[in-house]
């Protein structure tokens, strides 16, 4: 089975599903690329295994590489549901001690986020957002202009994964933007807020995204200035 990829990120970790064969090729070069687009804006990448049925010499190159790669950055790479085949060969190749591995998706996404670098440990944070929207471009133009005013935001475009990010980080806000994936905005605010009691429920209006940048930024400011 060709390779067959699809990536979401959850707060600040950019996850790439495979599904098939990551051998010398076409497969090869889509999972690199899908890694390249993550590493552009991410150091922290999780990829998810459970589904792959053939891993050369060239496709685990590639894993270390990266790996490597996002280290020097200050991130890395953590694979997450490897089949037991892969995990053991990474036994046998020795690999599991510079690759490190997690039984499902979630643990290896919650790893990153207990995570509190101790360079960081004096920095003071403003109050932290969670932000849901199923457009990846929304979310980023919000979490930019938020971060700019000195908000400490995550963001992700599943509600599924906003709920793993509520089991790990306690927020001051949730904020749920007008597009959701299947669900409606109401129906994610009240499911999340059920998980963050304490938490300040806010959401954007349906306009919000048809609107020009500064109109927007506006707009967004402005809701967070009428809770305080």
């Amino acid at each position: 089975m060709l390779l067959a990829l699809s990536s979401h990120h959850v707060g600040n970790v950019y996850v790439i599903r495979c599904v098939g064969r990551i051998v010398l090729g076409e497969e090869v070069k889509s999972l690199e690329a899908a890694l390249d687009v993550g590493a552009r804006e991410f150091s922290r990448l999780v990829v998810e295994l459970s589904e792959v049925n053939r891993l050369d010499s060239i496709g685990l190159g590639l894993l270390v590489r990266y790996s490597d790669r996002m280290r020097r950055r200050g991130g890395d790479l953590r694979l997450a549901a490897p089949p037991k085949f892969l995990m053991d060969l990474l036994k046998v190749t020795k690999v599991d001690a510079s690759l490190e591995s997690y039984t499902t998706e979630d643990q290896a996404i919650q790893s990153y986020l207990k995570e509190r670098p101790a360079r960081k440990a004096q920095t003071k944070h403003g109050p932290r957002v969670i932000v849901v929207d199923e457009s990846a471009d929304l979310c980023v133009f919000v979490r930019t202009v938020l971060t700019q005013h000195g908000y400490d935001v995550r963001s992700t475009c599943s509600f599924r994964d906003a709920k793993t990010l509520l089991q790990v980080d306690g927020v001051e806000y949730i904020l749920v933007g007008p597009s959701t994936p299947q669900l409606s905005a109401e129906t994610v605010l009240n499911s999340l807020t059920a998980l963050a009691p304490m938490a300040k429920a806010l959401q954007l209006d349906p306009e919000f995204k048809i609107r020009d940048v500064q109109e927007a930024s506006d707009a967004l400011l402005q809701l967070f200035a009428s809770d305080v």
